[in-house]
């Protein structure tokens, strides 16, 4: 996002003039927000000015005020476009956090690169004070640098393994927590810099009455329970005192649990895709369709297997094994794995048509891989111009991501007639589990399958039938 944008002239007649030099969406934007600084910033940092504006390097020194100096790039239309020009013509990484790109607001708009002369440069690997005390975009800067901290290659220096000591502690956490981290902790920075309030360390009272703002917004108590889960991670790995842990912060989230309860808003989980409901989801693909046969293979093996979205979205074939009878899928990380030892997972032949060997196979052939993610990506290109038709669907080289797997189940539910906000990720291994429940397999069998420690988990996962119906008493009376 911008770093700053200011005015050169009179505000008013900046505001007068300025709509006609962004694009249709960003005018209407802008007439709804006024002047309010945090605003305008957000509605600029994605705005297109068509026309094309310049860019400019501030000068050197304290004085680091917007002016315009030394010409960088002209005719660019995002601030994208001049964070890129800028990294390019100072021989600095895109992302370099030190890099500061702002607006002027004048006559004609102009944007502005920078170096924020708080940083300092640093040798590979050494550590980077956190920002205590210091504004929330330096904090932001700081936490997606530690988050990205490369582990570096070994040279016997003390620092090398200090530094791959701290890279190694980031990979404890699984990927997606890494992420929902970062969103939560973006959320606090630009709430805490919207009320001046100190962002690292936070204080307890804050970030109680940040939580409550969050729930205003429509944020569910399990967000809540992330965002606050992000602060801890900020201030623990900032080695400063912990505020999340305040009275004040536990009552409000206890607090806001109960009046969701209340309320009937009680989270409530995916809807298990069971076997009658996966045969009608399945029921739904076009297999004369590439994705059809990609998708059929997807909720076959992720319904025998069990598996959770990630894992789905992680599956290589060098981690496939074909067996006299079955397969051997490895899972090298898995949210149940805490060591890091890797899981197998059978996938047998049924000798049915729900078979997910066959369905793999029949994917794998189709699609003609040899080696990287089983499940990726297709796509029709775009029509090429004077074309009559569009091209083949054509399969991309990066693995699927969770949400789309996540999506793939809702797509079919969809069709076949049932709410898709109702089914997720976690459908297929709930449905796998709540499938072999009704079927009265052994709890421990389960507990196997479904690759939990114990049997705590494994209710959470089981979709129970009519309560009347199954009352365990119902015939003893």
């Amino acid at each position: 996002m911008l770093s700053d944008v200011r005015c050169l002239t009179n505000p008013d007649w900046v505001f007068e003039e300025l709509p006609r030099h962004v694009d249709r969406l960003s005018r209407e934007r802008l007439a709804g927000a006024g002047r309010d600084q945090d605003s305008l910033r957000r509605i600029l940092s994605t705005a297109r000015f068509p026309a094309g504006i310049p860019l400019h390097l501030a000068p050197d020194g304290d004085d680091a005020a917007l002016r315009p100096n030394r010409p960088l790039a002209d005719g660019l239309t995002l601030y994208l476009e001049a964070r890129a020009a800028a990294a390019e013509q100072l021989g600095r990484p895109a992302d370099d956090a030190t890099l500061q790109i702002g607006l002027e607001l004048g006559p004609e708009p102009v944007f502005v690169a920078w170096i924020d002369a708080g940083h300092t440069t640093r040798l590979p690997g050494e550590a980077v004070p956190p920002p205590l005390g210091q504004s929330a975009a330096a904090v932001r800067h700081w936490i997606e640098a530690r988050i990205a901290q490369e582990i570096p290659t070994a040279d016997d220096r003390l620092e090398t393994a200090r530094a791959a000591a701290r890279a190694y502690a980031l990979r404890a956490a699984a990927p997606n927590t890494l992420r929902a981290y970062r969103a939560s902790i973006r959320a606090w920075c630009a709430w805490s810099e919207r009320h001046a309030l100190p962002c690292l360390p936070a204080r307890g009272p804050d970030i109680a009455a940040f939580l409550a703002a969050e729930r205003g917004r429509g944020m569910s108590p399990t967000t809540l329970d992330l965002r606050r889960a992000a602060l801890t991670y900020l201030h623990r790995l900032a080695d400063c005192p912990v505020p999340t842990q305040d009275s004040a912060v536990a009552a409000t989230q206890a607090g806001i649990r109960r009046d969701a309860a209340a309320r009937g808003h009680a989270p409530k989980p995916k809807r298990a895709a069971a076997l009658d409901v996966l045969q009608a989801l399945l029921a739904e693909i076009d297999l004369a369709s590439l994705a059809g046969v990609r998708d059929r293979a997807l909720l076959l093996i992720g319904f025998i297997g069990a598996m959770r979205r990630s894992e789905l979205a992680a599956i290589r074939i060098e981690h496939v094994t074909q067996e006299a009878r079955g397969l051997t899928l490895r899972l090298p990380l898995s949210k149940g794995d805490r060591q890091g030892a890797g899981v197998d997972i059978a996938l047998p032949y049924t000798g049915s048509d729900l078979c997910p060997v066959r369905a793999y196979l029949a994917w794998i052939e189709r699609a003609g891989l040899a080696e990287g993610p089983v499940f990726r990506r297709v796509f029709v290109p775009p029509k090429r111009p004077f074309a009559l038709t569009r091209g083949e669907p054509v399969i991309g080289s990066e693995a699927l991501s969770d949400r789309s797997v996540a999506r793939v189940v809702q797509h079919y539910a969809a069709k076949a007639g049932f709410d898709p906000s109702e089914f997720g990720g976690h459908s297929l291994k709930r449905g796998a589990l709540t499938t072999g429940m009704r079927n009265q397999v052994h709890p421990s069998r389960l507990k196997r399958l479904g690759r939990h420690k114990s049997y705590a988990p494994l209710d959470h996962y089981l979709e129970h039938g009519d309560a009347f119906e199954d009352h365990p008493l119902k015939n003893l009376l």
